[in-house]
């Protein structure tokens, strides 16, 4: 039959890609097209969907299939193409099933197979669209993979100068910029424009550079070997930080350039006359480096200076600020440093939040994304990590989640018959962990991975762990500590409505 009957539950891959895959591999075809009854022409199937191995999958197939095989007339059949059109109210489409199932069963095919066909265009029916789309995508697809396999640094500086846009965060982007060779930079004073920007690796570094390298060991296979930008980081623009503003961003840039280079935060102050709202950012952002001073020290620099320049200082060009001794400020701890990162500035180039939770995590026998990936097919398995997408593709049977943790990316389904029972968890974490069954399916030369979820546990308490100060405080009742993961938070830093930036979410 054309349309076999869809694929057994769990398995992801659309019977497109195994037919595909069944003739890039040699294998005999394990389908076949069907005939209808004499007169008419036998091999009219073949005609209409040879092309897609059977399987049809764009609007102007089913079209032409309605009026060839269902007898169906151009405008019945322009019909069924507005009840199928992408975002349309799809209701009206069983309006046309009983017409096109006896259309073809007339003609002499069997009845099971044109249910089977009128089922997988209704399938399709709220995303299904033209095939001159589908070109057009393939080579807006084309041309951008290519600029990340040759500029992967141009290509990532041009999403994070686009953003908000499309699935992913900033800290995904620059993390698989890293994955892919790409040195990047922080934002500095003394070395960051508004935007993100191309830097010569020759070039010196005044505030230190990329000092995350991931772990994960098949991240060296997967590096560009025909970089045409290899001798170029990712300079991290101030644009980056949370609630800078524009013309504070330009206005240090072209000082810097016109004047030379910072040499302390009061020397910024004066020369480019910032407020003390736009000195206190750059200070929490960890932006101040170059100057000598890490994010408490900047904080506190800031924290000395008057709000207004005073008129004999300013006449004098002095100094504002007396020499001070050392605070003896105590040393941010890594975790925290990593908190407050992605508080500022969406990323952070120190470290992922789940390597210091990772200890608690294997305890309980989770998995990490690099342990997932060497899981048998059909084990069960527990995965946790930070929660970056969440899609329900047109209210269909499926739930997907994407989890990232400090080795890769995880993979979840949950069938809709589980949503509600996890309803609260799947859309309200932060930090997610999940629970199933592995599945494996081979894809051309690598196995797609996917965690096929029976239980979803929300996770984001954890994250308490990372920071006292740039994360919310976790009030926990006796009785909640072994029942209830989903424990009330009560704000203690102006900073605490944002735990981590919010996943993309998509209906």
């Amino acid at each position: 039959a054309i349309v076999r009957p869809g694929p057994i539950e769990g398995e992801m891959v659309h019977p497109y890609l195994f037919r595909r895959a069944e003739k890039r591999d040699g294998k005999p075809r394990s389908w076949s097209f069907p005939s209808p009854a004499p007169p008419h022409p036998a091999d009219e199937l073949h005609q209409l969907l040879g092309h897609t191995y059977g399987v049809p999958l764009f609007q102007e197939q089913a079209m032409k299939l309605a009026i060839t095989a269902a007898e169906f007339t151009p405008g019945e059949a322009n019909q069924l193409r507005k009840a199928m059109a992408t975002f349309r109210n799809v209701g009206t489409i069983g309006a046309l099933e009983d017409k096109m199932v006896a259309g073809m069963t007339r003609r002499g095919y069997e009845p099971q197979f044109a249910q089977s066909c009128f089922n997988q265009i209704k399938g399709f029916g709220s995303y299904g669209f033209p095939e001159s789309h589908a070109i057009s995508f393939a080579l807006l697809v084309y041309c951008s993979a290519w600029l990340k396999c040759f500029y992967p640094t141009a290509f990532a500086a041009g999403l994070l100068n686009s953003q908000p846009m499309g699935f992913y965060a900033p800290a995904q982007i620059v993390r698989d910029a890293i994955e892919h060779g790409v040195v990047v930079r922080v934002a500095d004073v003394n070395a960051s424009d508004w935007d993100n920007e191309l830097e010569p690796l020759t070039q010196p570094d005044p505030a230190g550079g990329n000092d995350w390298t991931p772990t994960n060991p098949r991240w060296g296979d997967i590096v560009s070997k025909n970089r045409k930008d290899a001798a170029y980081a990712l300079r991290i623009g101030l644009r980056q930080i949370d609630g800078y503003q524009e013309g504070w961003g330009r206005a240090i840039a072209q000082e810097r350039k016109t004047n030379g280079l910072f040499t302390s935060l009061e020397d910024l102050a004066q020369r480019v006359k910032l407020p003390t709202r736009a000195l206190d950012l750059l200070a929490d952002a960890d932006a101040c480096r170059s100057l000598g001073q890490v994010r408490r020290e900047a904080a506190w620099e800031v924290r000395r200076m008057p709000a207004g320049e005073l008129p004999l200082f300013a006449a004098a060009k002095a100094r504002e600020l007396t020499a001070e001794s050392d605070a003896r400020l105590p040393a941010m701890p890594l975790s925290e440093e990593v908190a407050a990162d992605y508080q500022t500035t969406r990323l952070s180039l120190k470290q992922h939040p789940m390597t210091f939770l990772r200890p608690a995590f294997r305890a309980e026998g989770v998995l990490s994304s690099a342990e997932f990936e060497q899981a048998k097919n059909g084990a069960r398995a527990k995965v946790a990590g930070v929660v970056l997408i969440r899609q329900r593709p047109g209210k269909g049977n499926a739930i997907f989640a994407t989890l990232e943790d400090e080795t890769g990316i995880i993979n979840i389904l949950l069938w809709a018959r589980m949503f509600e029972r996890y309803r609260l968890p799947l859309m309200a974490a932060r930090l997610m962990e999940a629970h199933g069954v592995v599945q494996r399916v081979r894809e051309g030369p690598v196995d797609v991975v996917h965690l096929m979820a029976d239980r979803i546990v929300d996770r984001t308490v954890e994250l308490g762990r990372l920071s006292e100060d740039h994360l919310a405080r976790i009030e926990i009742s006796p009785g909640d500590k072994a029942l209830r993961p989903d424990h009330r938070r009560v704000a203690s830093h102006p900073r605490d409505v944002r735990i981590l930036p919010r996943s993309r979410d998509f209906h």
